[in-house]
């Protein structure tokens, strides 16, 4: 292996296992940032070392280990500074010893998944909702500042900042950096499966990079869904949360061409689709509606899924349905993207005009207007009406707004078979 091909592989390692070694080492460190720091200096230890050693055969190891060889030689210098301010020849203290014990044994204490811990312990009730989403979607999701700004339909600057600050409230020294436990995990609960689910989101529909589908993230999601709705069984939210991503999931494997296109709904092959998953998510709906979740926003998306999933074709989809549950869902949660949905839903039962309608909304067409999927969701109903020219220029406007290449060239596509 050259050192083009050792250095590729350090990043690629790295990216994988950047945010399990941030979540270890934030929770033995009470500090993101050092965390952070640690990780990097990992990684910089590994492009020189690698070159020369070659790639160890346990990669993702020797990443961690590095990092935490780092943390306990910064907390010996700590130690060790804290010692000179003593007297010159005294033996360290029973407490500057017990300290330091603890230190280590930290670093190795299994508390279930240090993801999920770090997701909590960002979720912090000092921060703000929106910061707590970028901080953890930052750290724990992998996702960069653009993808998250997308995902909020906001400005990248604006995510960096919230992301800069949430990381300054909690270096705060009077603020307890640790795992919530008991009573103090439902009121953080909002947040954590907020971030869980954008998480999933991303790789479902990537909004930016080569590929239409970012499946690691997607079963990272389902991973932590999982572990979530064993360690909070009782949570409605949490099991329709497990239920939405398990009946998406199942649709992955029918979702893109071997080119790497992306196959719209309508043309997917439903044989493809993973009836285990579908089973397990229609399952976990009925398990929410018996804790007394049908309301909520999560049961309610799940609820969406399984209209899609119980339908044999893509015609016998019951739309109406659909569209009445956008509009539960709407009322809920006022969002533009939930609105968008709503009206796609509509132009499907209704037909495109009344679809359409609803699109060209001033106040909807005006928050959306960068926004990749609304142009689309125009161009389709727009060529459903034989207006192919406005069709076409909808179709062309979404694909120089969008920042997925697969999903851009899905949508050039669409605007040369207009008419």
């Amino acid at each position: 292996m050259n050192q083009h091909d050792i250095h590729r592989t350090v990043e690629t390692v790295f990216l994988m296992e950047r945010t399990r070694l941030i979540a270890g080492l934030a929770r033995t460190t009470g500090s993101l940032d050092l965390a952070e720091e640690l990780a990097q200096e990992a990684l910089a230890a590994a492009l020189v070392h690698w070159p020369k050693t070659g790639v160890p055969a346990n990669p993702a190891g020797w990443l961690m280990l590095s990092a935490k060889r780092r943390a306990i030689d910064l907390h010996r210098r700590r130690v060790t500074a804290r010692r000179a301010q003593a007297e010159i020849g005294l033996a360290r203290s029973h407490d500057e010893e017990a300290l330091h014990e603890a230190f280590l044994d930290g670093l190795d204490d299994d508390i279930g998944d240090d993801r999920l811990a770090l997701i909590f312990t960002a979720a912090h009730p000092v921060l703000p909702p929106d910061q707590r989403a970028a901080l953890t979607l930052r750290l724990i999701g992998g996702l960069t500042t653009a993808e998250i700004a997308r995902a909020y339909l906001t400005g990248e600057p604006t995510i960096a900042q919230r992301i800069t600050r949430a990381k300054k409230r909690l270096a705060d020294p009077a603020i307890a950096y640790e795992v919530p436990q008991g009573k103090e995990r439902p009121p953080r609960l909002s947040s954590v499966l907020e971030v869980i689910y954008l998480i999933f989101n991303e790789g479902y529909s990537a909004t930016s990079g080569p590929e239409a589908v970012r499946a690691p993230l997607c079963h990272e999601a389902l991973r932590l869904g999982r572990i979530l709705a064993a360690l909070m069984p009782e949570e409605a939210e949490v099991a329709s949360l497990l239920a939405l991503m398990e009946i998406q999931a199942s649709r992955l494997g029918a979702r893109t061409a071997a080119d790497g296109r992306s196959i719209p709904l309508p043309r997917q092959n439903r044989a493809l689709w993973d009836r285990l998953l579908i089973r397990r998510g229609l399952e976990g709906i009925e398990r929410a509606r018996a804790l007394g979740g049908g309301t909520g926003p999560y049961c309610l998306q799940a609820e969406l899924a399984a209209c899609h999933a119980r339908a044999a074709r893509f015609e016998t989809t019951d739309w109406a349905r659909i569209a009445a549950l956008y509009g539960d869902l709407l009322a809920l949660q006022p969002s533009p993207v939930v609105a968008l949905n709503r009206a796609v839903a509509v132009g499907m039962a209704q037909g495109p005009a009344a679809g359409l309608q609803l699109l060209e909304d001033r106040s909807l067409a005006s928050t959306l207007s960068t926004f990749a999927p609304y142009h689309a969701a125009r161009g389709d109903c727009l060529e459903r009406l034989d207006r192919h020219a406005e069709a076409r220029t909808a179709f062309t406007l979404a694909a120089s707004l969008s920042g997925n290449d697969a999903e851009r060239r899905f949508l050039e596509d669409r605007a040369r078979l207009c008419g």
